[in-house]
């Protein structure tokens, strides 16, 4: 499936006249829209008509990324093979739906921060004992690979004849990161689907693709700025 759907959005990219950064990385803007010397960051979804897939582990990373992100929703035969039709949806026509699955993961959030801090001196000292100062090993068997080198040697903030490491404070910091981070995966949605019912309200897109997703775009910058003329 993983396949398929790259291939889906790849046949976008083109239909659609996007652009896809050479550096890209997964977790990276899927393409942009070049238009009116503005790049335009899109998120690139597919579907055969059974609800859009999101994302596993959609959590407060995911909604701060789609603060100003646009949508573009392709809609394929039941082979998920020939794009039908597609849905634009500007920044403003995702709230709703973001802000609800926002909401829902609030309170876990709430939870993660009170654990954090929870965690203290003591902590520290009843893991791996009272001491000047604390190995790169210590630390690293609390945060395991979640640090890549350059983080672990950037972090140290001990140094003296007896060797490097990390203080006390440094170490209650390094518990409290590794907290959130262990809670936070408990505290996200495994691939929440956008259900059709809300897609279909958006603006469709039947013919000549790459003109329209134009005209839809730039009539939502229009009234973006009309709105901030506004109430300025």
């Amino acid at each position: 499936m993983a396949v398929q759907d790259d291939k889906r959005e790849i046949q976008m990219v083109d239909r659609f006249n996007l652009e896809v950064p050479e550096d890209r990385k997964r977790a990276d803007i899927d393409a942009y829209l070049v238009i009116d010397n503005k790049e335009v960051p899109f998120e690139l979804k597919s579907t055969t008509g059974k609800g859009i897939s999101t994302v596993r582990d959609l959590g407060p990373g995911h909604f701060a990324k789609w603060v100003n992100i646009h949508w573009l929703f392709g809609v394929y035969d039941p082979k998920g093979e020939k794009l039908l039709h597609a849905y634009y949806a500007s920044p403003d026509a995702m709230v709703e739906w973001i802000s609800s699955k926002s909401e829902y993961v609030r309170p876990d959030l709430s939870l993660i921060e009170h654990a954090k801090s929870g965690i203290g001196e003591a902590t520290v000292t009843q893991l791996l004992g009272e001491k000047d100062f604390y190995t790169r090993q210590e630390a690293k068997w609390i945060m395991k690979n979640q640090w890549s080198a350059e983080k672990y040697a950037a972090e140290i903030d001990v140094s003296g004849p007896d060797g490097v490491g990390y203080s006390l404070d440094r170490m209650v910091e390094i518990m409290r990161d590794r907290c959130q981070y262990v809670m936070a995966r408990g505290a996200t949605l495994n691939n929440p689907h956008i259900p059709m019912s809300y897609v279909e309200k958006l603006p469709k897109i039947s013919s000549e693709p790459a003109a329209s997703l134009r005209n839809l775009v730039r009539t939502y910058f229009s009234s973006t700025s009309i709105t901030d003329e506004a109430t300025a």
